[in-house]
């Protein structure tokens, strides 16, 4: 019987373990949940004998893969897979792939939930202000981004976006704007909203040139990935634009100093948030759980991402 490894240092909820457990037990498959871990010599131990593994925001290096010889399959959760080597998994002959839109909803519905935070100043009793006729700006119209702007537009909010990789007519068939110049798009709105992947092109790409483009008073959301964020240039555009706000899921490694300098024009989640929901849990758990059965029994590859 095939041998799948559940690995999370960020457990799944207890009513996707159960779908997940019961998806396996009914294909024949050997489910074994490694949760909690504390340190990747640990993880190494656990895959020995996985033929196939589910992870979270795991990490998948090359020396995980050597630790695990019989490993055909890795499926990622979520929809990001950077924390994956590819590259070392091709060479292995190993499949990786990831459940886009199973938590997509999950992480629009907190966008929209941290920008009221924001505009109504931390619910500090002080007067904020509506989210209804703001502009808001969505970088990359993904699974993540066609919901932020659904959600968004029931707020009354003027949406806008920019992806040069999704045809511009499917964006503004959802009745959003489209923009070509990212620039621009960061020059117009009261709010943008990153939905980029964690890639060589995307690191420390949004930086001091295009923040310092944003309207006095327009806020970030990042929840995404941290590294497409240049956190040296985050801490200055706080200094030279004053309305400036920043706000995420995943805190910047300089989250301390900005906290202390800046106060309520920032705030971050105690850890990343996004798909913390218990629906989004189980969507993409038993997602993955699909996966590796299509996968092992017919070679689908649907979703392989390397």
């Amino acid at each position: 019987m095939t041998k799948v490894l559940v690995a999370t240092v960020k457990p799944f909820a207890e009513a996707a373990v159960n779908q997940i457990k019961t998806t396996f037990k009914e294909a024949g498959y050997v489910c074994s949940f490694f949760e909690k871990y504390e340190s990747q010599d640990d993880l190494k131990k656990a895959v020995a004998d996985a033929e196939a593994l589910i992870i979270r925001s795991d990490k998948i290096t090359e020396e995980i893969m050597n630790a695990a010889p019989k490993l055909k399959i890795v499926v990622r959760a979520g929809a990001g897979f950077d924390n994956v080597d590819l590259a070392a998994a091709t060479a292995r002959d190993i499949v990786v792939m990831n459940t886009p839109g199973q938590n997509s909803n999950a992480v629009a519905e907190l966008v929209l939930g941290m920008l009221v935070f924001q505009a109504r100043n931390h619910f500090n009793g002080k007067p904020g202000t509506e989210l209804k006729g703001k502009k808001l700006g969505i970088q990359a119209y993904g699974h993540v981004g066609k919901n932020v702007a659904r959600i968004a537009k029931g707020f009354g909010m003027d949406v806008f976006a920019y992806d040069p990789f999704v045809d511009r007519t499917a964006i503004e068939a959802d009745g959003v704007t489209v923009y070509d110049n990212l620039k621009e798009m960061y020059k117009t709105c009261d709010y943008i909203s990153l939905h980029i992947p964690a890639t060589k092109h995307t690191i420390k790409s949004v930086n001091y040139d295009l923040l310092s483009s944003m309207k006095q008073g327009a806020t970030l959301i990042n929840t995404a990935r941290k590294e497409v964020i240049h956190e040296d240039d985050l801490l200055k555009i706080f200094r030279d634009k004053t309305g400036f706000s920043y706000i995420s899921d995943i805190a910047p490694d300089n989250r301390e100093a900005i906290e202390k300098e800046f106060g309520n024009r920032c705030f971050f989640t105690p850890k990343k948030m996004g798909a913390q929901t218990a629906e989004a849990n189980i969507n993409a758990g038993v997602a993955a759980a699909n996966q590796i059965i299509a996968f092992i029994e017919k070679r689908d590859t649907t979703f392989k991402v390397n």
